[in-house]
């Protein structure tokens, strides 16, 4: 039993750090980003709406999930009644261990919608980590696939 307490931890312990996977908010970069160069357009926000971004959906989850119901199933009966629980007990185990990574993981997020200078209009979808409301003034910045809305 202690054997199962153990990977317990270790799958709490691995969602949590896939909680802290990087961020997407306006503040946050991937490492690659640094010292690239972005392109910065100016605008005003003409659009504010709350949205949900969705989880991550690793392997790690789905893994330590199964582990931990295997684990647990093959305490159930003897002989080829253990293998039946560990298999069906991997399998619900793998499967709540994704589902608790991705609902671990989500995040508010915020759709902002911009007319810029240039008269193009755009909706940017990232983390709520900056407050935004229409009319505010505010720069767009663009590079490598990814933009961002900041202040």
């Amino acid at each position: 039993m202690n054997l199962l307490k153990s990977i317990t931890l270790g799958l709490v312990t691995a969602l949590t750090l896939a909680g802290c996977a990087s961020g997407l908010g306006s503040g946050d970069y991937s490492r690659s980003q640094a010292r690239s160069a972005q392109e910065v357009q100016m605008g005003v926000v003409v659009a504010v709406r709350n949205v949900k971004i969705e989880g991550t959906k690793t392997p790690i989850g789905t893994g330590a999930g199964a582990v931990v119901g295997g684990l647990a199933g093959s305490e159930v009966g003897s002989g080829r009644g253990s293998v039946v629980g560990a298999v069906v007990g991997a399998v619900a185990g793998g499967l709540a261990g994704s589902a608790i990574e991705e609902s671990a993981t989500r995040q508010n997020g915020l759709e902002i919608t911009v007319r810029l200078d240039s008269g193009r209009t755009i909706a940017v979808t990232q983390g709520a980590d900056e407050y935004f409301r229409p009319g505010d003034r505010v720069r767009v910045l663009s590079g490598d696939g990814v933009t961002r809305v900041t202040h």
